[in-house]
């Protein structure tokens, strides 16, 4: 008999997905997927403009006259002032809606990114680099609260892993435009921010375009059916219930502070610092580099797929202590060998594991969340721990100086940083936290949480639901059957 701290990873048979996951499929209508898509969109587009400094951190070195080392320092500032944005649009779309809030976030991160484009010195560069947080940090809350609310809840597993790889086709988009465009214009990586620019202004278009959360819409209809408040009302009640709130479950806000530090720490210290670590440490050029990238991005969307779709039948937990098991057990040959395909293996292997495991993140964190608040407490939880961990890429790179190796680059030996055992031994220990904290934490596994009252409700900060009888669409195949949720298959 397993004990039971091991049991309670596997949710209760009634809470497991026992619903079609093809039938569930093709109840989906045409907005559900319209939201869906444009969701996991605006998480690429902030990938793909975080990514253009990883990608880039040799060349800019040049450009600036930096080391490297303070390149890195962009990497740092971008991840500390994200916790800003959080707080600010993570409200705006609790208290006015998933839409606009959205459309303006994704507009300034347009705006940033055209700006970095244009600058001349390091100054400027970091200065675009922290505004750029700020904006970042606001997507995150609202992209995967719109994708994933809309959808029924035997989907939810599967739309987390696919919507949270917006991150890693982010990554793989940004290697590509850097392997076939940066090399053939004069204007070197300018060229990566411009192409950022593009993609994060079409989407925002296409956010705009789209209709409203159905969980905004209800609420507005209950509330122009009994008459309704005034804008000024509304906000005294959002500040009520939002003190209610935090009084109610201010130890489940410092827990999921300490998971998403783990969780950033994790993928911070895996990919950030990649492509540096392979030309510097294994002496690859940057061709190959990008190569091996956009191999470990592979790995890492298909991973973070099959986790979310696991995590609906053996339980969220489980799948991410699954996945990190994995990160583990691949780690020599992340580090070891010396051949670009067996170091594009372990990368692939490596992200499987990684980014898995960050595929569950965004429907635990959902299901975990006080109903009425799961853009801002996600997004914040989320951003929290990326600033807890924004100087992970510094930390391997101070941890490079002091660690060195030799290799052979057209016959010269040269003593470089040794990247390949400071990210062993960042990524062990991360992993090894991340397998504890996760255990000790809690799951609410199949949670209706589009069924809550939203954050301008009485109640809401209570985790009160709405009415049975203002819930008109069924939310699950279940419901669609007839059953009840809490009837055991």
């Amino acid at each position: 008999m397993a004990p039971k701290f091991l049991q309670s990873l596997v949710p209760r048979r009634e809470k497991r997905n026992s619903g079609s996951t093809l039938r569930a499929l093709k109840s989906l209508t045409f907005l559900q997927v319209l939201q869906f898509v444009t969701g996991w969109l605006a998480w690429t587009c902030d990938a793909f403009d975080f990514f253009c400094v990883s990608l880039s951190v040799n060349t800019l070195a040049t450009d600036f006259d930096k080391a490297p080392g303070q390149i890195t320092t962009a990497i740092t500032l971008t991840l500390l002032f994200r916790s800003i944005g959080a707080v600010i649009f993570g409200i705006l779309s609790d208290r006015f809606g998933r839409k606009w809030p959205l459309v303006a976030n994704l507009a300034i991160v347009c705006l940033i990114e055209i700006g970095t484009s244009f600058v001349k010195t390091f100054t400027q560069f970091l200065a675009a680099r922290a505004l750029f947080g700020i904006a970042m940090g606001g997507i995150w809350g609202l992209a995967a609260s719109t994708a994933l609310e809309n959808l029924p809840v035997e989907l939810r597993g599967l739309g987390s892993g696919i919507v949270q790889q917006g991150y890693a086709c982010g990554y793989l988009f940004a290697s590509v435009i850097n392997l076939t465009v940066v090399p053939h214009t004069s204007h070197n990586w300018r060229a990566l921010f411009w192409a950022a620019a593009c993609l994060s202004s079409s989407t925002a278009v296409l956010r705009a375009l789209t209709p409203e959360s159905a969980v905004f819409l209800r609420a507005k209809a209950i509330e122009k059916a009994h008459g309704g408040h005034a804008p000024g009302e509304k906000t005294k009640i959002f500040i009520r219930e939002t003190k209610a709130m935090l009084k109610a479950h201010w130890k489940l806000c410092i827990y999921a502070v300490l998971l998403m530090t783990g969780f950033n720490f994790l993928s911070h210290g895996s990919q950030d610092l990649y492509p540096t670590y392979l030309e510097t440490s294994k002496g690859f050029s940057p061709h190959s580099a990008t190569i091996a990238t956009m191999i470990s991005n592979c790995g890492a969307i298909s991973g973070g797929a099959i986790a979310g779709w696991a995590s609906q039948y053996i339980g969220r937990r489980l799948t991410i202590v699954i996945f990190i098991l994995l990160v583990g057990a691949f780690i020599p040959l992340w580090i070891l060998p010396t051949s670009f395909s067996a170091l594009a293996a372990g990368a692939f292997c490596v992200q499987v594991g990684v980014q898995g495991a960050w595929g569950v993140v965004p429907i635990q964190l959902a299901e975990m969340s006080p109903p009425a608040f799961r853009a801002t407490f996600p997004g914040v939880a989320y951003q929290l721990g990326n600033m807890i961990s924004a100087a992970s890429a510094q930390i391997e790179a101070i941890g490079g100086q002091n660690f060195r190796t030799t290799v052979t680059v057209d016959g010269v030996k040269k003593n470089v940083a040794d990247y390949a055992t400071v990210q062993g031994i960042l990524i062990g220990v991360v992993a090894a936290y991340l397998i504890v904290i996760t255990i000790l934490g809690p799951e609410n596994h199949a949670a209706h949480f589009e069924n809550a009252k939203t954050a301008f409700e009485e109640g809401a900060g209570a985790d009160e639901m709405e009415d049975d009888d203002v819930l008109e669409k069924p939310r699950s195949i279940r419901e669609l059957d007839g059953k009840d949720d809490d009837e055991v298959a």
